[in-house]
C-alpha cells in the first residue's frame, strides 16, 4: 500500500511537470529561471566505460537502437532509489559522469519517470541525449548517485587548448595537476 501511494506521488508529479510545460509552451522550461527554485544536479559513477569517448560510443549505439524501433531519442539510466528532490533535479539539472575517478562530463536531466522491475519500484532519469565535458575533477568512487549543488558543479569546458585528440590517461593526469 505504502509503494503504491508513492507511486501515484510520483505519477502525479509527472502530470504537474508535464502540464507546467504545455501551460508555457513558448517558454519550455522556463520553469527552471524560478528565483525560489535553485537547480540540483546529480552524479553518477559511469560503470563499464573506461573513457568519456567509450561512453559516448555506447549512447550513440544505445540512441541508434532506439531510432531502429522508431522510440524517443531520449536516453534514460534506472535506479532503485526515486531522487525526493525531483523538482529542483528538473529545474535545469544535469547528471554529471564519473569515469575512472574523474567528473569528465555532464547531460541535462528532461524527467524523472516511474518504471517497474520485476515487480518492484525504480525510477528512470531521462536524460538528453547532447553530452556537455566538463573540467575534470578527481571524485572518490561512490555507489548509486548523489545530490551535486550547483556550487559545486565543475564548469563546462567550451575549448581545451592544447588538450584535443590527447589520451584519455594524459588527459587525466593534466586534470589532476590542474592543467586541464
Amino acid at each position: 500500500l505504502l509503494i503504491d501511494s508513492r507511486l501515484d506521488e510520483l505519477r502525479l508529479d509527472l502530470v504537474s511537470t508535464k502540464a507546467r510545460a504545455r501551460q508555457r509552451p513558448s517558454q519550455h522550461c522556463s520553469h527552471f529561471l524560478t528565483p525560489d527554485i535553485m537547480p540540483l544536479h546529480l552524479i553518477k559513477l559511469s560503470v563499464g566505460p573506461s573513457s568519456l569517448e567509450d561512453l559516448a560510443k555506447w549512447q550513440a549505439g544505445r540512441l541508434k537502437d532506439l531510432k531502429k524501433k522508431k522510440k524517443p531519442l531520449l536516453l534514460q539510466h534506472v535506479t532503485r532509489m526515486t531522487p525526493k528532490r525531483g523538482e529542483e533535479l528538473l529545474a535545469g539539472g544535469s547528471i554529471y559522469w564519473v569515469i575512472k575517478s574523474q567528473i569528465v562530463a555532464r547531460q541535462k536531466l528532461v524527467a524523472l519517470k516511474p518504471v517497474t522491475r520485476h515487480g518492484v519500484p525504480h525510477c528512470a532519469l531521462v536524460y538528453d541525449p547532447e553530452m556537455i565535458p566538463v573540467v575534470r575533477r578527481a571524485h572518490r568512487p561512490f555507489q548509486g548517485w548523489r545530490y551535486l549543488s550547483e556550487a559545486d558543479a565543475p564548469r563546462d569546458v567550451r575549448a581545451i587548448k592544447g588538450g584535443k585528440g590527447l589520451p584519455e590517461d594524459l588527459k587525466r593526469e593534466l586534470a589532476e595537476l590542474g592543467l586541464l
